[in-house]
């Protein structure tokens, strides 16, 4: 089995917080995007993952790199960097990979996390993720017939066809046919607003006669954005409760009360503060005087006198104040 990443994205939606880091390594919950999102591929995969190649943008840099090869490598996979120099689109960047694309392949776009109750079923012929939700307008759906394959793809439909809503997350048990179709894309310059997409390659896929089935999600997180990603951190918070790897070492608590969900760092310090429910607070950070909930702190800030709520503080920031709600980029320092 293989997993591709496209990941080479700038998560411009996510700045100030995507100025240092891609959006797939901000941390939710004390581990990378991107982890906990190949961590859950895998626990529904159901096979060995061999390889999982990272399609990057050239300038990343080598720490990034290294630290998409360690989460392969717990997973007990191949880690290959990939280079997309140019955003063309969705087939575009999966073929990046294309050295890495062969027998069964999942495609998976580094912008969503997931909860799913399945085990996928690889015999398959292809499978495409999806979860049901109230406005579909803004999104990818999906259409099925009487037995359950999928029949067509609508993209942002304003009239109602289905509320299936594709998420980011594909099977293919040939990879190397989806690698040819792919391939037809771009040597037939077919593309959509000036971009190859895969949508383009499902479609030629189904006309040929390859069955698609839906594979549906329990519950869909986007990280698009920060209000989102503070609320997928509030769900991943409430999946992991009571988990030990929600809790580091070296943890200083004095006159504070902690109220779970949260997860708490190594090395973090919590004076006369209370933390919770559904904070996150990296390590090396402290946290004096403070209330602190439903947020992401990131390593090595500190906080004092603050009341922050709905906020996303980066990493190595610095601040003291009184009731927010922020979005405050790495190693800023704000006083109020």
């Amino acid at each position: 089995m293989k997993i591709i990443i496209p990941m080479a994205g700038k998560g411009k939606r996510m700045r100030p917080h995507t100025l240092t880091v891609p959006k797939p390594l901000i941390n939710i919950a004390g581990k990378p995007i991107v982890q906990r999102l190949v961590e859950d591929i895998t626990k529904v995969c159901g096979e060995k993952v061999d390889e999982i190649a990272f399609i990057i943008g050239p300038d990343f840099g080598k720490e990034v790199e290294d630290n998409l090869i360690k989460i392969a490598q717990s997973q007990g996979a191949k880690g290959t960097i990939c280079y997309q120099e140019k955003a063309l689109g969705t087939a575009h960047a999966i073929m990046c990979a294309k050295d890495s694309i062969s027998g069964k392949t999942v495609v998976a776009f580094a912008d969503t996390l997931f909860k799913a109750d399945f085990v996928m079923d690889t015999n398959q012929e292809g499978v495409i993720w999806v979860q049901g939700i109230e406005d579909p307008r803004q999104f990818g759906v999906v259409k099925l017939n009487e037995a359950g394959v999928i029949t067509d793809f609508v993209e942002k439909p304003q009239t109602f066809v289905s509320n299936l809503a594709i998420i980011g997350i594909y099977y293919f048990k040939d990879g190397d046919n989806l690698k040819k179709e792919l391939q037809y894309l771009l040597d037939n310059n077919i593309t959509e607003k000036g971009e190859y997409q895969l949508t383009n390659a499902l479609e030629n896929m189904k006309q040929k006669g390859i069955a698609f089935t839906p594979g549906k999600v329990t519950e869909w997180l986007d990280c698009g954005n920060k209000d989102a990603t503070v609320y997928t951190n509030q769900r991943v918070l409430e999946f992991n409760k009571g988990n030990a790897e929600l809790k580091g070492t070296n943890i200083i608590t004095e006159n504070s009360v902690i109220i779970e969900p949260c997860y708490i760092g190594n090395n973090v310090v919590i004076k006369n503060s209370i933390v919770g429910p559904h904070a996150s607070i990296g390590e090396n950070s402290s946290v004096n005087y403070s209330v602190i909930k439903n947020s992401i702190i990131q390593a090595n800030t500190k906080l004092n006198h603050a009341i922050i709520s709905n906020s996303m503080i980066g990493e190595g920031a610095e601040l003291k104040g009184k009731s927010l709600d922020l979005s405050i980029s790495d190693y800023s320092t704000l006083s109020l």
